[in-house]
């Protein structure tokens, strides 16, 4: 490999011992692609890691620098966008002492430069702990039990690596996840934040939740969930309020399932422009994908059920205002976890919104052009994500007991919504057909905010194809104003609720 080869020479030509390590040897035994490189440097990292981020395309990240260990991402062309990351450890008291304190045996192999510079199969691999073995056996076990104290963020890493190499593991590592979860306190915010979603944007999250749920690390992670436990839903739901936010979490996976949607009569109802395909991968905060924080957000949506319940006299739960009030507590959950501004709006937003599409049309009936265009309006950038989590919230709430012709109603509607967006007549010429100058010069109103909703039901009109001149315009601003009460004292105030 070329970019070994390359970190060979640059050892060489230092007279540094160094070895690759972790993650790099693990994948690479198991045929696993992978552009992170782990280097132990005999002695110090720091000078090594200098010198080879001050190559072309070179960038230095100092980790921790004061148990030396650095990253260094390195471009290895200018059309490589995804660059190298690199990182250096330093090993002061050799090899053999450094892989004793690692998390879990795979990740403990070494292979000395310049050997490393060849072949997976021509590798003389240093295997102290036996990781080897506990690899080809598909087994994951922590190197002793001070693994999760030495670093509780290992605690999720041991479920990430487990679901995503598809490892059985350890009865004694198990024990230790359960003995340790209450650790993570101690982990900051941002790396709780990277692992977690790190967990959601790979495949296979209904096993990851299961993990995280039996051995207390998700009531560690977010204890906010907990009190969902055995709160019981009305008839039509299948699950508890805890159990459906983790199946609304698992369904959203299978709806962005390309092999989901091709299978089986409930998959193969889901509707799919090939669009979407582009939009949920578009990266939207902390490196991380639309699909990642829409899954977050299924996890989360109904965290606030538990303290809005209530019971009618007839005995039916009900949960007023718990998407506005889970959209409060999942800001204080995100920020907790140190997620970008954009990513806290986002999901926040998916929250506060995610019974919209339910209310797009009465029972039965297809959603007509005008609430469609508020729909998309209202919602902007969230609008198709809140659909797909609705559809999502479907699933999670019938389980088992799905009624099939309703499912495949409820796709088709919102299928029809995403044409009917898609088609919907775009404004042409002028970006506003009236403006506030025109409403004050023609028919004498006062400037102010109250303006908004004349202007709003002008655009809406025009964004409909119902209007498409000044003239048309100014004829239907001057019939929502005749129809305004204009004794009542409300004035303009009004206007805007003529067509709501």
């Amino acid at each position: 490999m070329r970019l070994l080869e390359s970190l060979q020479e640059h050892f060489a030509a230092y007279n540094v011992q160094a070895f690759l390590v972790g993650g790099f040897v693990r994948d690479s035994l198991l045929g696993r692609p992978s552009h992170d490189v782990d280097v132990a440097i005999v002695g110090g990292a720091s000078e090594i890691a200098r010198q080879l981020a001050g190559a072309p395309g070179g960038n230095l990240v100092p980790l921790d620098p004061q148990r030396g260990i650095f990253r260094v991402l390195l471009r290895s062309s200018p059309e490589h966008t995804a660059p190298w990351t690199i990182d250096l450890t330093s090993a002061p008291q050799g090899i053999a002492a450094d892989l004793e304190h690692r998390d879990f045996t795979i990740d403990a192999m070494a292979v000395p430069f310049p050997q490393a510079a060849g072949t997976p199969a021509s590798w003389p691999i240093i295997d102290p702990l036996h990781g080897r073995a506990d690899l080809d056996a598909r087994v994951l076990r922590a190197i002793g039990p001070g693994v999760f104290q030495d670093d509780p963020l290992r605690l999720l890493r041991a479920v990430r690596l487990a679901v995503q190499l598809g490892l059985e593991m350890e009865v004694g590592t198990r024990r230790l996840l359960s003995q340790d979860a209450h650790l993570l306190s101690r982990v900051s915010g941002e790396r709780l934040r990277d692992e977690l979603l790190a967990i959601l944007s790979q495949p296979g999250v209904e096993r990851s939740l299961e993990i995280l749920d039996y051995h207390g690390i998700l009531a560690n992670l977010v204890p906010e969930l907990t009190p969902a436990k055995g709160v019981t839903q009305p008839f039509e739901h299948y699950w508890d309020v805890y159990e459906h936010s983790l199946q609304c979490t698992v369904m959203l996976e299978r709806i962005l399932d390309p092999q989901f949607r091709r299978t089986g009569p409930v998959g193969q109802c889901i509707p799919w422009p090939s669009h979407l395909d582009h939009h949920f991968q578009e990266e939207v905060s902390d490196g991380h994908t639309r699909a990642t924080l829409l899954k977050l957000a299924a996890l989360l949506h109904d965290v606030a059920k538990p303290e809005t319940k209530t019971v009618e006299p007839s005995g039916r739960a009900r949960f007023l205002g718990h998407s506005e009030r889970g959209a409060e507590k999942a800001e204080h959950i995100m920020q907790r976890l140190r997620l970008s501004r954009r990513g806290v709006d986002t999901v926040c937003s998916l929250i506060a919104e995610h019974l919209r599409p339910s209310h797009l049309a009465q029972r039965g009936e297809m959603p007509t052009p005008r609430a469609i265009y508020r729909y998309f309006r209202d919602l902007g950038d969230i609008a198709i994500d809140t659909l797909y989590l609705h559809l999502a919230d479907h699933l999670a709430a019938r389980g088992p007991a799905l009624d099939i012709e309703k499912w495949r109603f409820s796709c088709n509607r919102i299928a029809f919504t995403l044409e009917q967006s898609a088609s919907r007549p775009q404004p042409q010429g002028p970006a506003k057909l009236l403006d506030g100058h025109d409403l004050i010069q023609r028919f004498g109103l006062r400037p102010g905010p109250s303006f908004r909703g004349l202007l709003e039901a002008v655009r809406e009109a025009q964004a409909l194809g119902e209007i498409s001149t000044r003239d048309q315009a100014m004829h239907l601003a001057e019939r929502m104003l005749q129809e305004t009460d204009h004794k009542s004292g409300r004035g303009v105030e009004v206007v805007g609720q003529i067509h709501a």
